[in-house]
């Protein structure tokens, strides 16, 4: 449950991060051209969030057996 949660959690760091740079770029009064690289670099906490959120029960697992040593 803890992993799901942190995935979330990254999830939704990652569309702040992206729904503020579009933000930016769309202000009425200074409005600026969308660049790729910054779009990327801020979207990759989201797609870490949805690949740890798919592998959830083996991230789990994994954590599990490093803590019990």
């Amino acid at each position: 449950m803890l992993v799901c949660f942190a995935a979330g959690c990254c999830m939704i760091v990652g569309m702040l991060d992206v729904g503020l740079y579009l933000a930016k770029c769309f202000q009425p009064k200074h409005p600026s051209h969308i660049k790729i690289f910054p779009l990327a670099v801020d979207s990759i906490p989201f797609v870490a969030g949805v690949v740890i959120l798919i592998k959830a029960k083996a991230v789990a697992g994994w954590i599990s057996e490093k803590l019990d040593m």
